[in-house]
């Protein structure tokens, strides 16, 4: 009989483990998928500012510069214009990287923007990789307007208003 007990309660136990462990799963699945989506609204938000409008003005109607001096030689405003795109740039990509947030909602939302800033920016980023002695400068950035034009060309998207007849 106390064999019968001991059974039906290591069998008890397990159920419970099993159970227990299954909604633990399904609770960080849903913690992630949470954060995820957290992550994509606070993104549309900020691109829908008009503070990143004025740094996606800025980057699509001024001339770059080419090199740490030129840089230097811009009024402090624009210095200010020019570093703020940047962190931002570099910041969609560590997010992407780290997928916390989805590079189709990147490609959806910025699309082509990202590549030609990247494009703007390379010059001068390779040049400060050099003279300030660090290779890691812009390097999510760069990575992630590499990755958006990749995807572009093997994988051209059909526009959505095209689509959702």
């Amino acid at each position: 009989m106390t064999d019968i007990i001991t059974v039906l309660a290591n069998l008890a136990l397990t159920l419970s483990f099993v159970v227990a462990l299954i909604f633990g799963i399904v609770q960080v699945r849903a913690a992630a998928r949470d954060r995820r989506e957290r992550l994509a609204l606070d993104a549309l938000r900020n691109f829908q500012s008009r503070e990143f409008a004025e740094l996606l003005h800025f980057v699509t109607s001024h001339k770059l510069p080419q090199s740490r001096a030129e840089m230097d030689a811009l009024p402090e405003e624009e210095q200010i214009t020019f570093i703020q795109l940047s962190q931002t740039m570099e910041a969609l990509g560590l997010q992407v990287a780290g997928n916390l947030i989805d590079i189709g909602l990147i490609d959806r939302t910025l699309g082509s923007f990202v590549a030609t800033a990247w494009e703007k920016y390379k010059p001068v980023i390779t040049n400060m990789r050099v003279t300030t002695s660090d290779p890691y400068l812009g390097e999510y950035f760069q990575w992630l307007a590499e990755r958006i034009e990749k995807e572009m060309r093997e994988n051209p998207r059909e526009p959505f208003y095209k689509n959702s007849k």
